[in-house]
Formats: structure tokens, sequence, C-alpha cells
């Protein structure tokens, strides 16, 4: 099915919209559920590397949370890149990080409205699967930015690093904090998010080097991505551990809140915490004690490159394909396996250089 002939499949549609709602009431993940051995990479057609950029596209951005300021930094930065390159943005996207099924939804509306790409956070790897491939039946691009889907529902996943060294990364920074020795727990955000369970396992797997056998890991809390769940959460955990020594939250909602009840605790400074989050919502808290330091990448450049990858996946330029190469503004990416995109290493964070940053 073209998208010139989308208007007479109406009622196909409505009936995908249903299986898919259907889907997201049953979702459930496990790291499994994300690899998937015939992914729409590799199935599409041949790349013209030399082909001219498409004008007048329109790509529509769907966050996990139109409301979170990391996605409202990541989606300005598409929406800057679009206007760049002559193309046409739009955002749309549910208030609560747990809305799945509005998540679907918003797929079957941009794929009403015809636009040419989709940049999706999926909150849920399987759930948005027959809404994503209802819209890639009609020529419209699927890319994945922040949390990816299963790897036949889109084109490329646009990542913001590599999963290894983000997950690695953070056990390190809070092992060196804490002097390699002591209980620590992790708070996630929600417990089918993609990105995080696979950062946790890298994270798990760093801690089998003997050079952390003095270092437990006692729980996985979950905050859902919600300021209060999360404030919750890291109080419930030092009530249930009291000799916890530091807290590893890859999650930028998860680790503000939990900075946020330890600088007004008897935990200020003795209980250590790092993660993932934003340099203006850590700046406070790195500067009254609570942080050492913590990590992340730019947003505003993921969303860029997440824009940029549908300009050049609907302009005929890249497939998805492993190997394929493109240039997004002054860099050249290759694509790795299952369409992979690395946006490349994570910043670290500290009272030295977060002034340097505003987003």
């Amino acid at each position: 099915m073209r998208k010139s002939s989308l208007r007479r499949a109406g009622a196909a549609l409505a009936a995908a919209t249903s299986l898919a709602l259907a889907v997201t009431a049953c979702g459930g993940t496990t790291k499994n559920d994300v690899k998937d051995d015939s992914s729409a990479a590799a199935s599409a057609g041949k790349a013209d590397p030399g082909a001219a950029l498409k004008k007048g596209l329109t790509v529509g951005f769907l966050p996990k949370q139109v409301n979170n300021p990391y996605f409202t930094s990541a989606d300005k930065g598409g929406e800057k890149a679009l206007a760049e390159l002559g193309e046409k943005y739009k955002e749309v996207g549910p208030s609560s990080a747990t809305d799945t099924s509005g998540q679907v939804s918003y797929v079957n509306t941009l794929t009403q409205q015809q636009v040419d790409a989709i940049a999706v956070s999926a909150q849920d790897p399987g759930a948005l699967c027959t809404a994503l491939k209802q819209a890639m039946k009609n020529d419209i691009k699927i890319v994945t930015y922040d949390s990816d889907t299963k790897t036949d529902c889109r084109n490329a996943f646009v990542s913001q690093a590599s999963a290894e060294d983000l997950g690695r990364t953070e056990v390190q920074l809070l092992a060196e904090q804490i002097g390699y020795k002591g209980e620590i727990a992790i708070l996630s955000a929600a417990q089918t998010a993609t990105n995080q369970n696979t950062w946790i396992e890298f994270m798990k797997d760093e801690l089998k080097d003997p050079k952390y056998k003095d270092i437990k890991l006692v729980k996985v809390a979950y905050g859902n991505d919600d300021a209060q769940a999360s404030f919750q959460q890291t109080q419930g955990l030092l009530q249930e551990y009291p000799k916890l020594k530091g807290i590893i939250s890859p999650t930028t909602v998860g680790i503000k809140a939990a900075a946020q009840y330890l600088s007004g605790s008897k935990y200020k400074g003795k209980v250590k915490l790092t993660g993932l989050g934003t340099p203006n919502d850590m700046r406070k808290y790195v500067k009254n004690g609570t942080v050492d330091a913590f990590e992340l990448w730019d947003p505003a450049r993921l969303g860029d490159l997440a824009a940029r990858t549908a300009v050049a996946l609907a302009s005929g330029q890249i497939t998805g394909k492993e190997g394929e190469t493109f240039k997004a503004g002054d860099t050249e990416y290759t694509i790795g396996k299952d369409g992979v995109i690395n946006l490349g290493k994570p910043t670290v964070f500290d009272a030295k250089n977060i002034d340097q940053f505003n987003f």
C-alpha cells in the first residue's frame, strides 16, 4: 500500500489500531524481545549515497513524554536540524511517560496525516510494532531514538551512546566515589524501558569484575520516570538498606528526584549518587555537595541526528543496513549491526565543567 492509497485503507487502519492497543494492554518486555533476526533495515531497498536530500519532507517527533525537559531539548534539536535542511517538523506525544497506548494512537495519527518519517522514543519495545509496521507499509520511514523498539519495526535506531559504555561507566563513576566498597542500588525508570534494561544488564556485568568484589548490588527500584514516585523510591531504598553507600539512576527524572531527597536528608554527602542527568537539573546538587559527578549525552545532538537520519532515509541515501554511511552536519556516521547509529561517548559533568553546559 502506498501513501496515495491511504484514504482507501481507513477500515484496515482502524483494525490495525485496535490490534495495536490490544498488544499494548498485554505488553511485557525482556531483553530478548528487542532482538530479532529479521530487521526492517535488512529487508530495505538499495541505498543511493549520492542522492540529493529531498526538500519539504515532514518528520513527526514522538517522544515518550512531551512535557519532559529532556525530550523537549532533544526534539528542539530535531526541529532546528529540519529547519536547516528545509524540512517540516511536528511534535506529538503523551503527557505521561507510561502512556504506551497513547503512543500507539499518535503513530496512527501521524500515519493518517501521511508524514514522510517518524522519529519515536519507544516506551515499550513491542507494543508499538503493529502501528509502526502499518506506517512503514505506507512508505513512512521509522527512526527510533533514545529508546528502541524491535528491529523489524523501524529502519534505524539512533542510540545516545554505546549501551555498553553507558552501563559500565556509570558503575565506574560510582565505584570511584564510594571507594569500591559497600551496598549500592539502581533507581530506574519503567520496568519495560528498553534502554534502561539494557544499561542495567551491562552494569551487572561490569560488577562481575574482581575489582568490584566488595560492592554489592542490593536492589533495582523503579520510579516510572515520575518525580514523586522516584523521590519515594529513593526514600524507600534508604529505609530498607540503611547501610547503602550509593545509588545509580540512569534516568534524568530519577536522578533529579533522588538528588532532591538526598540534599534535604541526613544522607547528603554520605550516600553517593550518579547516573544520567542534565546539567541544568543537577547543577545546584553538584554545587551543594549532594552529587560529585554524573554523565549524559547532549539530547539536542541526539534529536539533531534523529532528524537527519530520518531525512537521509526518506531521501534514499541510506536504508538502515549495516555498513552504510551518511553525513549528518559535519560528521560522517556508519550504521552498525541491526541498524544502530551511535551518537558518541557520554560526557561526565562535575563541579569543574558543569557551568560550561546549558541544557
